[in-house]
């Protein structure tokens, strides 16, 4: 009796790890976002077909070409890594069709390809930040060091987010004098 509970708090324990450990919408907006959309697209007929589900990914993958929209070029990108357009180097749509065609949800999807793709989860949408009312200590450092790349200016010996804190707000007044 004493070995089964163990193996029960085991297994639990293994459950509740991959809950905590499961991927984020946030951690992969892109892909996250572009097989929603996808997904939903899908019939039931479509759904049930890998090759079917392959060539919906490509006419999809058409739709994110030749566009000047910062958030198509990142889908546009994401298309490139599975293998959707006629100009990628490699092919992975398998990874994607067998999945889909079993209902695998979305988060589990994406993880599956980040291991495949590495870049996957590093396509990021562009986020527009009103300086006015953000809280910085909210944001991430990534989103930090794009408003100084934005403004052009550098953070030497930043190390700490609060060091990048500090730099914002002091070229706060430069940047933002036309908006007070």
């Amino acid at each position: 009796m004493k070995s089964d509970t163990k193996t029960f708090f085991i297994v639990l324990t293994i459950c509740l790890l991959q809950l905590v450990h499961s991927l984020k919408k946030e951690d992969c907006e892109v892909c996250f976002t572009v097989l929603e959309r996808f997904s939903a697209q899908l019939t039931d007929e479509m759904r049930s077909n890998p090759q079917l589900i392959e060539e919906e990914f490509k006419k999809f993958c058409k739709t994110t070409a030749n566009s000047n929209n910062s958030a198509k070029l990142k889908e546009n990108k994401f298309c490139y890594y599975l293998g959707g357009l006629e100009e990628s180097a490699t092919s992975i749509l398998r990874d994607l069709s067998k999945p889909l065609s079993y209902s695998l949800p979305i988060d589990k999807l994406c993880e599956r390809l980040a291991t495949k793709v590495g870049g996957i989860c590093a396509l990021r949408y562009e986020r527009t930040i009103d300086l006015k009312t953000v809280d910085l200590k909210k944001l991430k450092v990534r989103d930090l060091k794009k408003i100084l790349s934005d403004w052009e200016e550098d953070c030497d010996g930043c190390i700490e987010k609060t060091d990048f804190i500090k730099r914002i707000e002091s070229l706060k007044p430069k940047y933002l004098k036309d908006e007070l």
